[in-house]
């Protein structure tokens, strides 16, 4: 029947990241980098080994991205993962402009000083009116 065959084909837990080996994949660490390759090995705490990887980073419409070839990941700081289409996923058609690594990364810090300096004007309003503003929200939050 149908529902033994979907039963003999689900794996629980991290064992359905088998079906994920030699794919390439996107990563999203709890620390907020997006990390790309193909999924070579994982084990039973979820920890990746990822080939051929490259950090992207993205600031508004443009990106940039780093190699970083063989790439290990603990399980624990993976949020999110993926398979990539890579005709749905062409960053052309997503409207996204390649820049170089110098120039993302200048962006990148020019966008991180404008969100520290939101946080202190939050922080400060929020202090005015006798509450506190937390402004570390990481992804480790969320659990």
């Amino acid at each position: 029947s149908l529902l033994q065959e979907m039963s003999l084909s689900y794996l629980p837990g991290t064992a359905s990241l088998l079906e994920e080996l030699d794919k390439k994949l996107m990563v999203l660490l709890r620390d907020g980098r997006t990390l790309i390759g193909y999924l070579r090995s994982v084990d039973q705490f979820a920890n990746l080994v990822l080939h051929q990887t490259i950090e992207r980073i993205h600031v508004g419409q443009s990106y940039g991205d780093i190699p970083r070839g063989v790439f290990v990941v603990r399980g624990e700081n993976v949020v999110l993962l993926g398979e990539i289409d890579q005709e749905k996923t062409e960053p052309g058609a997503l409207g996204l402009v390649e820049v170089s690594l110098e120039e993302i990364l200048e962006k990148q810090a020019v966008q991180q000083q404008e969100k520290e300096e939101t946080d202190r004007i939050r922080a400060k309003a929020f202090k005015e009116r006798g509450l506190t503003y937390s402004a570390e929200a990481t992804y480790e939050d969320m659990y």
